[in-house]
């Protein structure tokens, strides 16, 4: 589990390696993640959009701008928590993601952070120095 908390708003990621649907022959990996998003401020925050960086294995960068998430806008009350799945495929058996929403509040937009996560897969092959 990773979590990253900006503006009393709580970010937690919770990734996992769908092996039935990938086929490492093929170098098409896949993932699973939950994101759970709990809002402890005291106010309601609307959920405007998003940015992905996704990073595979060989430092390749690639970005994802859209609106909401899953096709939603959400908003959030004060001690609510809004929770979605989603997935990222790689050409590579492992990477990483990280990166933003912006949310809407009663003074305008902010950013809050998505944290880090890793991306691993049991065909990544680790070599220890």
């Amino acid at each position: 589990m990773y979590e990253e908390t900006t503006r009393d708003i709580r970010v937690v990621v919770e990734p996992s390696f769908l092996e039935d649907q990938s086929d490492p022959d093929r170098n098409k990996y896949l993932w699973a993640y939950r994101i759970s998003i709990e809002n402890r401020s005291r106010e309601s925050v609307q959920l405007m959009s998003r940015h992905w960086k996704i990073t595979d294995a060989r430092g390749q960068v690639r970005e994802v701008h859209g609106p909401g998430v899953v096709g939603e806008q959400p908003v959030i009350a004060p001690g609510e928590c809004f929770e979605y799945t989603s997935g990222a495929p790689l050409e590579t058996p492992s990477g990483f993601m990280q990166g933003s929403y912006t949310m809407r509040g009663l003074a305008g937009e902010f950013d809050i952070g998505i944290p880090l996560f890793s991306l691993d897969s049991p065909y990544e092959t680790r070599r220890l120095h």
